[in-house]
């Protein structure tokens, strides 16, 4: 039986990175009374605007609400994003000090707007073009500062394909960490798929395992899960794949086991963030047990607790050592 006290304690532990693309995540909260005279379009009016972390930085949230002592790596706008995100994280004892700010780019914003708890509108405000070469380069250049001075036990690559995560800049921090035997963990889009080779823990969801793999997959077996890990492996040369299967739940296998772990009846309220929640408290368990289906177990009530609420929260760590306690024991 699973202390799960003494697991959530080991948290503080564990020093983590998480490099890619932070965005800050605005929402506009309002309510409907009328549609707009000047087209058919619902008139919102504003009630109360708020500002919250996002992308690769709610993956650093979640990590650092579990107690784990976290710091950001990305390249940023010099603007006024740039500055309350910088200030949300701080808020949140996330470490900045690695964040790089890029004159030829601007920070990215989702705007959202919310009316009876339902989203009705997006608007993004963004650079997606890829790094430029003297950013990489300075990116790198901190990533290696960080681990030669607080030698983490995990760095996690979040890519939501802003450019941030360059196929040289993957390359080069997943070589770094090899060499000081530091545990990578991903959270891949379309376009950098197949380039995090040699990463500890690969989680894609099933979506983007059927995008990159080119399968048409309808019926989710074991054996049809088992077949993905290995055409996955054959390109990766990975350890661990840790597939996310919306309502079906989770799928893990390792070089010496794999499973399903079904979900849990949950009220779906948002999935948004509930990826970057799952990955962070993957990487969190794995770092501290070296278990990959705890790790499995324990991600999956993550990633369901977080689909309860509107919009990007990071999970309640009370609520998952309740949740674990008794589902789990």
């Amino acid at each position: 039986m699973t202390d799960f006290n003494k697991l959530f304690e080991s948290f503080a532990k564990i020093k983590a990175g998480v490099i890619g693309d932070i965005m800050l995540d605005t929402y506009w909260w309002g309510h409907v009374e009328r549609i707009s005279p000047e087209a058919p379009v619902p008139v919102v009016s504003l009630d109360k605007r708020e500002h919250r972390i996002g992308g690769a930085g709610n993956v650093a949230l979640n990590l650092a609400g579990l107690g784990a002592q976290v710091a950001t790596f990305s390249v940023i706008g010099p603007d006024e994003e740039g500055k309350i995100l910088e200030e949300l994280l701080q808020r949140n004892g996330i470490d900045t000090r690695w964040l790089e700010k890029s004159g030829v780019r601007i920070t990215t914003n989702k705007a959202r707007i919310i009316s009876r708890n339902q989203q009705m509108m997006r608007l993004d405000s963004e650079t997606t073009a890829d790094l430029l070469e003297k950013e990489e380069d300075l990116l790198i250049s901190q990533v290696s500062k960080y681990l030669a001075l607080e030698n983490p036990q995990v760095i996690l690559f979040e890519d939501y394909n802003k450019g941030v995560l360059t196929p040289r800049v993957i390359r080069e921090v997943i070589r770094m960490c090899k060499d000081r035997n530091i545990i990578t963990a991903v959270d891949p889009k379309r376009k950098n798929f197949f380039s995090y080779q040699g990463v500890s823990i690969f989680k894609p969801n099933l979506k983007e395992v059927k995008e990159g793999l080119n399968l048409l997959l309808d019926d989710i077996q074991l054996s049809s899960l088992q077949d993905i890990h290995r055409q996955l492996g054959e390109k990766l040369m990975h350890r661990i794949s840790f597939i996310t299967l919306s309502e079906k739940g989770v799928f893990y296998q390792t070089p010496d086991e794999s499973a399903i772990i079904p979900s849990h009846l949950r009220h779906i309220a948002d999935v948004s963030g509930a990826g970057d929640t799952v990955i962070a408290v993957a990487a969190l368990v794995y770092a501290a047990t070296r278990d990959p289906r705890l790790m499995a177990e324990i991600a999956n009530i993550a990633g369901g607790l977080v689909c309860e609420e509107v919009g990007t929260v990071a999970v309640d760590p009370l609520k998952l050592l309740k949740e674990c306690e008794q589902l789990l024991n």
